[in-house]
Parts: C-alpha cells; sequence; structure tokens
C-alpha cells in the first residue's frame, strides 16, 4: 500500500489525467476544451473532508418520500467496495468512500432532507441488501437493463460508457462483437458487461469465428494483476475507471469504448430501487431538480466526467434487452 502523500499525488495525478482521456475517448472536440481546462485547474478533494456541493431540500418533493424513510431521517445507499475512481474509492484515510457517485447521493439527500449512510459491498450483495430493505438504494454505477426493471425501479443520471482496455502494444483492437473472438476477457460478474460479452461470443460462435473464454472477477486488483500478467488479454469496465488505471499504471491501454446497453442503444446509469417501494418518483424529481439547478453539472465537472451528462432524468427507461 501506498504511503498517504504518495497515495494523494498517484490519484491527484491520475484522475486529471482520467478526465482528459475520458473526454477523448467519448466526447467530441468541441467538449474536450470545455472538461480538460476544468480538470487541469479545479484540482481534485481527495481527503476525507470533502467539502461536497451541496444544494437545499425541496419540501413538496421531499414530502414524496415513504413516510418510513422519512420518519428514520436518512436514506441508506449501498454501492461498490471503493476501487472504481473516479467514480466510487476510498479518501486517503483509506477509509471514507468518497467520489462522483457518492455525490450524486449526498445530493439527492439534500434534495429530499435525508442525511446519507454510505455503505459498500461487492456487486452481487448490493442487490440482495436493496431486496432485504437492508439499504433503500443502489448508487454505483448501475445500468438499467430490461432483466433487472422486472424487479427494481431506476431514476437514470448518467450516460454509461464501457471500454475495453487491454495491455500497451498489445495490437488488440475493439470496434464491434466480432474482435472478442479468441481473446481471454476479464469481466465483473453480475454486470451488465458481462451479459454483453455472453451474448456476443453466442453470436461470434455461430458464426463460425474463434469463442472468446470469459474469466469473472469482484475485486480491482485482481482482474488488473490478471491483466498486467497476461492471464487475459482484455477487461472490459466503466471507461471512467479503466482511464484512470490507463494513466495510473501506465501499463494498459484501451481498444475502444461502446454503450453500456450494447451497440444499439445507449446505455444510461441510475439509481436502483426495489420496485413499487413508492421512492423513485422522488429521487427522480431530485435529480431533475439538481440538473436544472447547476449543483448536477458542477458534480460531473468536479470528476472530469462531464461528457456522460444527461439532459433529464428518466424513470425505468428502455434498458439493456434481455439475452435469449
Amino acid at each position: 500500500m501506498f504511503a498517504s502523500s504518495r497515495r494523494v499525488r498517484l490519484l491527484t495525478s491520475a484522475l486529471t489525467a482520467v478526465a482528459l482521456l475520458g473526454v477523448a475517448a467519448c466526447g467530441s472536440d468541441a467538449d474536450a476544451g470545455t472538461d480538460t481546462d476544468a480538470a487541469t485547474t479545479a484540482g481534485y478533494n481527495l481527503t476525507a473532508d470533502q467539502n461536497r456541493i451541496t444544494t437545499d431540500p425541496v419540501e413538496e418533493i421531499a414530502a414524496k418520500v415513504p413516510q418510513e424513510i422519512r420518519d428514520r431521517g436518512t436514506l441508506v445507499v449501498t454501492g461498490s467496495a471503493g476501487t472504481a475512481p473516479p467514480l466510487r474509492f476510498y479518501a486517503d484515510d483509506d477509509t471514507t468512500i468518497i467520489g462522483s457517485e457518492t455525490d450524486f447521493a449526498h445530493l439527492i439527500g439534500n434534495v429530499l432532507d435525508l442525511d446519507i449512510e454510505l455503505t459498500a459491498a461487492d456487486w452481487a450483495q448490493n442487490f440482495v441488501r436493496v431486496d432485504s430493505g437492508e439499504a433503500d438504494v443502489f448508487i454505483s454505477n448501475v445500468t438499467v437493463t430490461e432483466e433487472r426493471k422486472e424487479k427494481y425501479d431506476f431514476a437514470t443520471y448518467r450516460l454509461d460508457s464501457l471500454a475495453v482496455e487491454v495491455g500497451k502494444d498489445s495490437g488488440i483492437t475493439f470496434d464491434g462483437p466480432e474482435d472478442i473472438a479468441g481473446l481471454t476477457i476479464g469481466v465483473g460478474s453480475g454486470t451488465n458487461q458481462e451479459s454483453l460479452l455472453v451474448e456476443w461470443n453466442e453470436q461470434n460462435v455461430a458464426a463460425g469465428l474463434e469463442p472468446a473464454e470469459i474469466l469473472y472477477y469482484q475485486n480491482a486488483v485482481d482482474y488488473y494483476l490478471a491483466l498486467g500478467s497476461g492471464r487475459i488479454d482484455a477487461y472490459v469496465g466503466p471507461n471512467p475507471t479503466s482511464a484512470f488505471h490507463v494513466l495510473q499504471a501506465g501499463e494498459t491501454e484501451i481498444a475502444g469504448t461502446f454503450s453500456g446497453a450494447g451497440l444499439d442503444l445507449q446505455g444510461e446509469i441510475a439509481v436502483l430501487t426495489k420496485k413499487d417501494n413508492g421512492l423513485i418518483q422522488a429521487i427522480n424529481e431530485a435529480i431533475n431538480h439538481i440538473i436544472e439547478n447547476g449543483t448536477y453539472a458542477e458534480v460531473l465537472e468536479r470528476w472530469g466526467i462531464s461528457n456522460e451528462a444527461i439532459e433529464v432524468s428518466r424513470i425505468n427507461p428502455p434498458g439493456l434487452p434481455k439475452t435469449a
């Protein structure tokens, strides 16, 4: 583990760089100038004392929160276990979870006049926590999918872009599903990117192409060790986190990017909550309020991901289609 001061320098350098690379991978040339200026001049607070962007409560929106949660006064937010900068990761105290996802959670809490209790778990366990009522919402780069919509409600707050990360100078490029043929690819278990890879692999095999081998990982350290050692040829994950790792480690590169909902639909990241629990309308209105008052854009700019902004939050929009 890095000493605290060295860790801060590495994260600061890499977060600035990830902003630039994320723009290059997903944004237009016109957008790049704006995001570059923000990334290089704003700086990043990586301490436990975040001094977050805040907004005022909105009584008419807060009144739509289920009474049980209003009486409690706290919104319990679950998410991944803090290994995905700039989205969700640990501050320099190695305890406090920070990042854009936590900032969005706190802004939603501001509007709803609720305190935010942040918790962390492995990916699949976050769904279990929402199912059991241990957590009210799952805010951690969750993509809307048609299968998930059967069990959960969604309110969108960010575009979803995925990246194919490969070893530097590997010669691997990604322009479409046929490019995964014959590769050994790492992916997070239970994620929408896993569903896409499985579907594409089946299509490739049916077309007579060599199958890919898909290996599953839960923790960033594990799949990056596998990528660095050559045990896998590529890793598929969120573009912002892959771009961060490329700049931090200097041993990998991004072979291509695509929508988290596949090639035919722009995926969206959303707040997830248990279906029909009465919470999603208030969350949706809270997100649209912060979009309108500008604090949403401030958070995106703060973390260098302005190119993933949406114009309006939607409840349960079309998501990644079900696989056969």
